[in-house]
């Protein structure tokens, strides 16, 4: 009886080549010294880097290259201040810190113990900030510019 054919041979080849390919790319930027750290503590490991970035990566539903700029050959430079998203997630990063420094630490009995990236954005870029229905049962979003309520539904009058 044969088990595998010449196709699923090949598949699981190249499978492996980029599984290996991809630990391989792990171990180096795991294991590379982090440079150009601004918000987290300067002895913050590569693979501590990596694994909050991940996080980062996820709560916002984007990849590495969203924030840090194309290096050179194939790779991003992960050190460049080139793109504008790095110093927004800065400040994203400071103003998280502040809100549960500074607020969740002192509430007490509530249901949050802190905030972080997910909490707001929920895997979206930009968070999409809507409160619950209104009175007259019309959904309520934030003007995030402009920090004012209004409703989504259209007046009837």
């Amino acid at each position: 009886m044969k088990y595998f054919n010449k196709k699923s041979i090949t598949l699981l080849t190249i499978c492996l080549a980029i599984a290996g390919a991809q630990s391989f790319a792990q171990r180096d930027h795991d294991e590379e010294a982090p440079r150009n750290l601004k918000v987290l503590p300067k002895k913050t490991s590569g693979e501590e880097v990596h694994k909050i970035m991940r996080g980062y990566a996820e709560a916002l539903g984007v990849r590495c290259n969203y924030c840090h700029a194309k290096g050179e050959g194939r790779g991003l430079d992960f050190a460049s201040d080139e793109k504008p998203e790095k110093e927004i997630a800065r400040k994203m990063m400071r103003m998280v810190n502040d809100i549960n420094d500074n607020y969740m630490a002192k509430m007490e009995g509530g249901k949050l113990d802190r905030v972080s990236c997910i909490t707001c954005h929920n895997g979206n870029p930009h968070p999409q900030a809507t409160a619950s229905k209104g009175e007259e049962g019309g959904d309520k979003k934030m003007d995030t510019d402009h920090g004012k309520d209004h409703d989504t539904k259209r007046d009837k009058n």
